[in-house]
């Protein structure tokens, strides 16, 4: 079930902002090792460190997921903090 304000959840939660940045890096690895086999010295630790900081945001990610963030939430969809 969704959200009532799951347009605004998309545009402002910091949890969807990670994890598009973690698609995005998810999207761009195999591109680079493509580009690095076909046209230059492949570099073992460049890709340790794509897939390490891809971790990292997915983690931040859930973090973020669970943390109450008041520009989206408001009072809690109008409800009280025990229906919340």
């Amino acid at each position: 079930m969704l959200v009532q304000n799951w347009r605004e959840v998309l545009k402002r939660a910091w949890s969807v902002r990670l994890m598009a940045l973690s698609l995005l890096l998810i999207i761009l690895e195999p591109i680079y090792n493509f580009v690095a086999a076909t046209w230059v010295v492949k570099n073992i630790y460049i890709q340790l460190g794509m897939q390490m900081v891809t971790g990292l945001l997915a983690a931040a990610a859930i973090v973020a997921r669970i943390f109450f963030q008041q520009k989206i939430s408001g009072d809690l969809n109008g409800k009280p903090p025990a229906e919340g």
